[in-house]
């Protein structure tokens, strides 16, 4: 069965918008991968530990909190920054208080400044790599392990970086399944 005219034009534009909507779905997840793999944009690196070489040359890490409109939290960093050697594992916390009557969900999207400084930024652990969820009147303090990679004073950008700029911006996400029926068993017996 041939398509006419009209209905051939119609099949193919359906087509170009299913196509595109397919590509905006996929970028999302394949950009973000593909900073995680490259330091694109300031984004570190996950991986399991340090390799263990350490140099006697430091980095000043500062680190930067905060919250997208509408989260209810108090988010900030325990300490402002610290000097690290390169190539050692570092600690570092961030506090988060919710002063909300509900449980809040919470994601954390990060990025590191200088830009440059990104591909050698790498997080061993972070309260970043999954949701977080503060009950009522909850404070945490939330980890962050990493280390600046030795590779980066062999760089030809990233020999000129002194101070490093590690940023979280938490923003509310739906609760998970069991949590939500605890939000909904707190509401009807407060009504």
């Amino acid at each position: 069965m041939a398509l006419s005219g009209p209905q051939k034009t119609v099949m193919q534009t359906v087509s170009v918008v299913v196509l595109m909507g397919g590509l905006a779905w996929a970028s999302v997840p394949f950009y973000d991968w593909f900073c995680r793999v490259t330091g694109f944009g300031g984004t570190p690196g996950q991986v399991s530990a340090s390799d263990g070489e350490v140099l006697d040359q430091t980095v000043k890490v500062r680190f930067d909190g905060s919250l997208n409109d509408g989260m209810p939290w108090e988010f900030k960093p325990v300490v402002r920054e610290m000097e690290v050697r390169i190539g050692e594992t570092a600690l570092a916390f961030y506090e988060a208080y919710n002063p909300t009557d509900k449980p809040v969900a919470g994601q954390a999207s990060y990025n590191v400044t200088p830009y440059t400084a990104g591909a050698f930024f790498e997080k061993i652990d972070c309260f970043c790599f999954t949701e977080q969820v503060l009950a009522p009147g909850e404070r945490v303090q939330m980890p962050v392990s990493f280390f600046v990679d030795p590779e980066m004073v062999n760089d030809r950008d990233g020999k000129f970086v002194h101070t490093i700029t590690l940023s979280y911006t938490f923003y509310e996400i739906d609760l998970p399944e069991g949590y939500a029926a605890l939000d909904q068993d707190s509401a009807t017996t407060t009504n």
